[in-house]
């Protein structure tokens, strides 16, 4: 059985995320609690602004911080996971009769194609990985 796996370059796991969250949640409040100790009341109008576009950015962020694509070949099977935005789809293929699409110059993505199905890959490759891939695939595919 051989198996690939791609996913996403991010910075931070979303544990770490969480973690740095709720330290900027706290330094906003105290912040804000001291101006609003100090007598300034529309400090909070903005705490709220600011800590309401900031969950927005990390929520989005989370949502796609474990995207992944898997391919994995166990003799004939050709097995496609793709998990992004928390929707997991499986693929499954025929060596035989699977074929890898020729990518264009630049291309981001390529494509595994059999009879009426086909799916797009590579999204989390750097140009380098994305040719190493090509020619591990094409030995394993008819």
């Amino acid at each position: 059985m051989k198996t690939w796996k791609m996913r996403r370059n991010c910075a931070l796991t979303p544990v770490q995320l969480l973690k740095f969250y709720i330290a900027l949640v706290v330094l906003s409040l105290t912040v804000a609690t001291g101006f609003l100790l100090a007598g300034v009341k529309i400090i909070l109008i903005f705490t709220a602004i600011e800590l309401t576009a900031v969950t927005a950015g990390f929520l989005i962020y989370c949502r796609h911080a474990l995207d992944y694509e898997e391919i994995e070949i166990n003799g004939t099977r050709l097995i496609v996971r793709k998990f992004i935005a928390y929707k997991e789809t499986v693929l499954e293929f025929n060596t035989r009769w699977a074929r890898l699409s020729q990518p264009e110059e630049h291309a981001k993505v390529f494509s595994i194609s059999q009879t009426g199905q086909s799916v797009e890959l590579g999204q989390f490759l750097r140009p380098e990985q994305f040719k190493n891939l090509l020619a591990e695939l094409r030995p394993y595919l008819g």
